[in-house]
């Protein structure tokens, strides 16, 4: 899922699979210790929460927990929503919503 492109002349800040935390069926307490763990031990200025379908209700619970109680300087930089086909073992396709959060550390960013 990394996707590199080059220009000449310029250096742009590329979304690896490091600073992305998929979101899934765990409790969202899980994902908000990854989020903290991830702006912590890595040093990383920005992490992005990925998710599809149920899950997404829980991406926003970690994205606001994060925010709210325990990393105050946390900000939304970017939300982006749209919607995937996937195709069952069945051969069936249907639409899922899916979500990106994007969290910039506003203290990181100043140094």
């Amino acid at each position: 899922m990394t996707e590199k492109t080059t220009k000449k002349g310029t250096t742009e800040e590329e979304n690896t699979d490091e600073n992305v935390i998929y979101i899934g069926k765990k409790p969202p307490m899980s994902y908000v210790l990854a989020v903290i763990t991830q702006f912590n031990q890595n040093g990383s200025s920005g992490v992005i929460l990925k998710a599809r379908g149920r899950s997404i209700s829980t991406a926003v619970d970690t994205a606001e927990i994060v925010r709210n109680r325990f990393m105050k300087d946390v900000k939304i930089q970017d939300i982006k929503i749209g919607t995937e086909s996937v195709t069952n073992e069945e051969g069936r396709s249907s639409n899922v919503s899916s979500i990106e959060i994007d969290l910039i550390n506003n203290k990181k960013k100043d140094r």
